[in-house]
């Protein structure tokens, strides 16, 4: 009879749903090559920078690829350990932790290389026919000025239509993260086609920091994101950051742009 129940039991057990390995974080994230991508065997450049900081802190990641907007608000609401990886806004600090910088972006203007671009302010620009992708946040200042028609404007759907617009000339100038640009210019045009652009060597913005997000809701948080900040740290020091950041081949034309 006992044999019976402990056998029974073990069933049970062998049923019920296993207890989460507390050093591992389940990341919630979304596509963004060569950032954030199921397509890479590393899953993107800042994913891989988030994997290895946490390895250096103790923890093992897996993450899971989501529209954006459902990543953030499962995360949001505990589903998921973090997020990652994302840029700084005020209104992300009400519900998530937000880590130290993972990487800045290069925020630049790509442009046709017919154009003598010498931009120094945003008024520079008023001459040209410029491709925005309206669900982007670029700067405060460029939207404001788009908005009031300060700015001849083009509404396009994401970076791969602004750069197809770009190399047919039906637009003069994108505003675009420079490793994006590259990625999907070696990916989808041909050499020829991807040497009529340029990208200006002045940065849009050299603030935009980007982070990995883990909610407020849940105790364990605090205590991971100090074990990834620490890994980051290690990482950036050993110069394993810097030489995963230099992974992406830009168009030669491309080589006046300053790197960070």
């Amino acid at each position: 009879m006992l044999r019976h129940v402990f056998a029974l039991s073990c069933l049970l057990a062998s049923l019920l749903p296993q207890a989460a390995d507390s050093r591992v974080i389940r990341i919630a994230t979304g596509e963004l090559p060569p950032y954030a991508t199921e397509s890479r065997p590393d899953q993107g450049i800042a994913l891989s920078i988030v994997r290895r900081a946490f390895e250096l802190g103790g923890y093992k990641v897996e993450y899971t690829f989501l529209p954006w907007s459902r990543a953030l608000a499962e995360t949001k609401s505990g589903r998921w350990d973090g997020t990652a990886y994302w840029g700084h806004k005020p209104e992300h600090e009400q519900s998530f932790l937000l880590s130290d910088n993972v990487l800045t972006e290069q925020w630049v203007f790509v442009y046709r290389k017919t154009i003598d671009l010498d931009w120094r302010t945003l008024a520079d620009l008023r001459p040209y026919q410029i491709a925005m992708i309206k669900d982007y946040t670029y700067t405060p200042e460029i939207w404001a000025m788009a908005q009031s028609g300060e700015l001849k404007t083009d509404s396009t759907p994401d970076d791969l239509a602004a750069l197809r617009k770009l190399v047919s000339g039906r637009v003069d100038i994108s505003p675009m993260e420079r490793n994006v640009a590259c990625d999907l210019l070696a990916r989808h045009f041909s050499e020829g086609e991807a040497n009529r652009l340029r990208a200006h060597p002045k940065l849009m913005t050299d603030k935009f920091t980007t982070h990995l997000m883990l909610p407020r809701k849940l105790t364990e948080s605090r205590a991971r994101l100090q074990a990834f900040n620490g890994g980051l740290k290690k990482l950036i020091a050993s110069g394993e950051h810097a030489k995963l950041m230099g992974q992406v081949r830009c168009p030669t034309s491309w080589s006046n742009l300053v790197t960070r």
